[in-house]
């Protein structure tokens, strides 16, 4: 968030603090001044520029399409060139990203979620009205995309950090430490903290390597106040930790002092004035002989929890070496279930999380509370579960792997994990506690030590089996070896969605597997001149749903020892989501099986032995897959046609033919509440699905749509609103998936 109004003050109202910057004249500048001291003292490190890496996100995400799940192959392409364009000026990167929200700013994360909430609901209002993606004006991030950009820097050769504190604090920290040439992001509480210069990613111009460098001392010469005043400034301004509301009083006493003593109406708008009213009031607070001894002058009338929360805000921007330095060493603080394991567990999750070289584990153990973000999910659509509950008995699995070691879950001290997750109907206002469940493994849990430091033969296939029963996918052991490691990383996500959400059709299932198949040889170039006639807001769900699976896979291999390398579970190695909703699409007007693959025998074979093996897991598990193709949204006008199919059919392949493998139509309506078939007409189905290949109208009068234009049988009930039953969170009910003990907690 930043401190408040002071960007725009320093934008609109301090130009001469805003100075434009040629990055590699600085680089060489800190370059000459190193050779200028002594050479057996020299750093020879080469200029270096901490990157705030959730600043940039927005910036980095340039591809066309980003409702469809991700364009990660484009995006990885658009990280390189950025990465090439610095290293080609001999500047170094470093890179940090949130790896942790401090609880004193809960509120705030909370705040900012449920704001998302609300554009994320009118992205998908407007999908389901137009057919298309929404302008930039709703843009929205794709799910997932700061977990796995730590990963792409990483496998770029970059130096990448995930905090185990607070992101700016540790930036700050870490320029200041290191003689960095600049922090670049776009927050202004870097302007607060006495470090390295505050660069702005916002006016990065990455051809010229120029931007607009943020100057604290010209600032503070303008406002007059010294640099060690800037952080009781912020606070008072309204920051993270002191919010903007518990400072009002202090700022409108200080407005009226700054007209009183200035009738002249001064240039700039109010929130301008307000910044140089509470300077004037910081300024006024020390005497000519009083020293800036205390954090908080006496002079500054306030209630005692005021003053407590105005030092911990103060505090919060103090640096290692800085005066009054009290933030403590967080590596000292306990953990949150060190009870539950070894020191060297505990050692080494810290050094993996800090690394970028885990997932989950860190938050797990250390810290006893995990958090996820939004994800694009529609709110009305009740035939999907959200991603959050979908993979809520995985990481039950991960906990008791992480902290059970052995037990069976029944012990009365069991612990709970504190899970913050955002979904539809979650109100945000405490956690979910979560309990853990212990896999299912022929021989007893294994101990965490055995899977992350043993070795052998045997080590290596428990940790393969531990990973498998998270998903409960043991069956897919005899692959390993047999098909590339993104693949089988793929089909377990798929079948354990199958598990999960009963609405998963055939269609959909196709969808997956075909799409991580082809993707195999795929060109950036070839991903991005893929054309989609309409978008499918189901689909998008789809398509998020799968990133978010794999982040667990992520969280999941992490925990059980890494059986697979973390390149098979990144992104850009088995989805692409305009590829996904191409293959959605087309899955779902029936297209031939070798239309869908691309019309390349290999993809084909590899495509149905993928299929059989989840379809024989699925079956052993009481779960039959069904075919259940859904329409494009009501009133969309979508014409797939020649151009379109030949596109998948380059190689002369036929039309696609009419639908001759549906059996009856989907069930739609009612959601996870209600499970009854679609017992409709099957002919009013088929007629449809000729409608749509045509690319007419569907007729709104002749036929019922619920919100992703399935067709439901009009002789049944409405679909009802989810209510209370959804609304309350411990409502939730997947349906039943296989014949064992339902989960504890779920």
């Amino acid at each position: 968030m930043g401190v408040k109004g002071l960007q725009y003050f320093m934008d609109s109202c301090c130009p001469e603090a805003c100075v434009t910057v040629h990055l590699r004249e600085m680089a060489r500048q800190q370059v000459a001044k190193r050779q200028g001291g002594c050479s057996s003292t020299a750093d020879t490190t080469s200029p270096t520029l901490v990157v705030d890496g959730m600043a940039c996100l927005h910036h980095w995400y340039s591809c066309k399409d980003w409702v469809c799940g991700g364009q990660w192959r484009e995006y990885m392409d658009v990280l390189k060139r950025w990465v090439e364009a610095f290293t080609s000026a001999g500047i170094r990167l470093v890179f940090f990203f949130d790896g942790v929200v401090e609880e004193q700013k809960r509120q705030v994360w909370v705040k900012r979620r449920r704001r998302v909430n609300g554009e994320i609901s009118k992205m998908f209002r407007h999908m389901k009205a137009y057919g298309e993606q929404p302008g930039r004006e709703l843009f929205c991030l794709p799910s997932g995309l700061a977990t796995f950009t730590c990963f792409a820097l990483r496998s770029l050769g970059q130096e990448v950090f995930c905090s185990v504190q607070e992101a700016d604090y540790e930036i700050a920290s870490y320029a200041s430490q290191h003689g960095c040439m600049g922090i670049l992001g776009q927050d202004s509480d870097f302007i607060i903290y006495d470090s390295a210069p505050y660069l702005s990613v916002a006016e990065l111009r990455i051809d010229s390597l120029t931007t607009v460098m943020y100057d604290r001392r010209r600032l503070c010469r303008t406002i007059g106040l010294t640099v060690t005043q800037l952080p009781l400034l912020a606070c008072l301004l309204g920051n993270d930790v002191v919010s903007e509301e518990q400072m009002q009083h202090i700022r409108n006493n200080a407005m009226t002092t700054f007209r009183t003593n200035n009738p002249t109406p001064c240039s700039g708008a109010p929130q301008g004035q307000k910044v140089l009213a509470v300077a004037h009031l910081v300024s006024s607070l020390w005497g000519g002989e009083e020293k800036e001894t205390e954090l908080i002058p006496q002079s500054l009338n306030l209630s005692a929890p005021h003053r407590e929360l105005l030092k911990r805000g103060v505090r919060s921007y103090l640096l290692p070496g800085q005066e009054a330095f009290q933030r403590g060493d967080i590596s000292a603080l306990p953990s949150a279930f060190e009870k539950h394991v070894s020191p060297e567990i505990l050692k080494a999750c810290r050094e993996k999380h800090v690394a970028t070289e885990g997932f989950m584990v860190y938050s797990v153990v250390c810290q006893g509370v995990i958090e996820c973000s939004n994800t694009l999910e529609d709110e009305e659509n009740t035939e999907l579960l959200p991603q959050a509950l979908v993979y809520k008995p995985c990481r039950q699995r991960i906990y008791g792997l992480l902290l059970l070691h052995g037990r069976d879950g029944s012990s009365v001290d069991l612990p709970a994990v504190r899970e913050w997750f955002v979904y539809p109907g979650n109100p945000l206002k405490e956690p979910d506690m979560v309990h853990p469940v212990p896999i299912c493994l022929p021989c007893d849990q294994p101990s965490l030590d055995l899977l992350w430091f043993g070795t052998g033969p045997e080590v290596s296939t428990l940790r393969l089996m531990s990973f498998l029963s998270i998903f409960d996918c043991q069956e897919f052991s005899d692959l390993s070896g047999g098909i590339e490691d993104s693949l089988l990383a793929a089909l377990c996500l798929v079948t354990y969605i199958v598990l999960q959400v009963q609405t998963a059709s055939q269609e959909d299932v196709d969808a997956y597997l075909s799409q991580a198949v082809c993707l195999r040889l795929k060109s950036p170039d070839e991903l991005q001149q893929i054309k989609l006639p309409v978008l499918s807001s189901r689909a998008v769900q789809l398509g998020s749903l799968y990133v978010r699976g794999l982040s667990n896979l992520l969280g999941a291999n992490c925990a059980s020892g890494c059986p697979l390398p973390i390149a098979a579970l990144m992104p850009w190695h088995s989805f692409d989501g305009r590829l996904f909703h191409s293959k959605y699409l087309l899955a779902h007007c029936g297209t031939e099986k070798t239309v869908l693959l691309d019309s390349d025998p290999s993809c084909l074979s590899l495509f149905l032995r993928l299929r059989e093996k989840l379809t024989e897991t699925c079956r052993k598990r009481g779960r039959v897959l069904q075919s259940r193709p859904y329409a494009p949204e009501q009133g969309h006008r979508i014409t797939p046609g020649p151009r379109y199919r030949e596109q998948h059919a380059r190689r002369g392949s036929e039309n696609w033919r009419k639908r001759g493998e549906t059996t009856g139509g989907h069930r739609h309506g009612g959601g996870w509440r209600e499970r009854g078939e679609a017992s409709g007409d099957p002919s009013e189905n088929d007629s449809s699905e000729r409608l749509w290949q045509r690319g007419d109208h569907f007729n709104p009068h002749s036929r019922s749509y619920g919100h992703d234009g399935g067709a439901q049988n009009t002789r049944r009930p409405q679909m009802q609103s989810r209510g209370r039953s959804y609304h309350n969170r411990g409502r939730y009910r997947p349906a039943p998936r296989w014949s064992q003990p339902p989960a504890p907690g779920t």
